[in-house]
């Protein structure tokens, strides 16, 4: 069965060889890990499409305020009086577990998937009012 553990240990072992040879001093030996190094450095560099899917998932949220519902002209949306009561993070939280529950069964599938990353981000800003942000490193 192959798995990214797998995989990894055979990059590791492929080039374990040349790790003894590689002397990390001398600007003039090759690093036999550059193509590992390379991949974690280049931010540009995105193996599973994630800039193109985070694309698309930008353009469906701002897509869904044209749909939403509000109460009267002042854009009052449901989710900020269900904010106002203190259910915000619950609220997404349901939201994505019933996404995530009906999964492919209504709909689309993409769609579905589409709906969950959005309650999730809305998850992470009442998250991010009610608790400490995290930091993640570079």
């Amino acid at each position: 069965m192959t798995n990214a553990w797998s995989l990894l240990y055979d990059v590791m072992t492929e080039h374990s060889e040349h790790y003894y040879d590689y002397d990390r001093n001398d600007p003039n030996t090759e690093n036999p890990f550059e193509t590992i190094i390379s991949m974690n450095q280049d931010p540009n560099r995105y193996k599973y499409d994630e800039d193109a899917i985070l694309k698309e998932l930008q353009d469906y949220i701002s897509g869904t305020y044209n749909q939403h519902y509000s109460a009267g002209d002042d854009k009052i949306q449901t989710l900020d009086l269900i904010e106002a009561c203190g259910d915000g993070e619950a609220f997404c939280r349901s939201n994505i577990l019933k996404y995530a529950s009906r999964y492919d069964k209504k709909g689309t599938a993409r769609r579905d998937i589409m709906k969950i990353l959005h309650y999730a981000v809305l998850l992470m800003h009442f998250n991010d009012k009610n608790a400490k942000r995290e930091t993640y490193p570079q």
